[in-house]
């Protein structure tokens, strides 16, 4: 019987950023910083042999160059993230990822450590 498992791999970075679109006075109008929690989630089936649905190295060389994009960056330079809102960069994240990572299920960006969003892809 196969089992259909999920696995999840966190990497943190600090990045600066201001939100463009927002009312005016709102205080991510200005220019502020957030040390960023992204949790990446795969999901597949377990392999009978290797005990494993990845093997979490292959899953942090996937996504170590998304982080060396993001880290101690001004995330409104970086393209795509001109509106860096948390929902925008978990799509960002997914797209870039994605291609490299076919059973990738959910990318989540925690900008705090109570407040964040969730991205399951289209």
């Amino acid at each position: 019987m196969m089992m259909t498992i999920t696995l999840f791999k966190d990497f943190q970075f600090d990045a600066a950023h201001y939100l463009p679109n927002v009312s005016a006075g709102h205080k991510c109008g200005r220019l502020h910083g957030h040390s960023f929690l992204m949790r990446i989630e795969i999901t597949g089936e377990l392999d009978s042999c290797t005990g494993w649905v990845m093997d979490f190295a292959e899953l942090k060389k996937a996504c170590n160059p998304i982080i060396s994009i993001l880290d101690h960056h001004y995330l409104n330079d970086i393209p795509g993230l001109e509106n860096p809102t948390s929902e925008i960069l978990a799509k960002w994240i997914w797209r870039k990822i994605k291609p490299d990572v076919e059973i990738l299920s959910a990318v989540v960006v925690k900008e705090t450590c109570t407040a964040g969003c969730i991205y399951r892809g289209l």
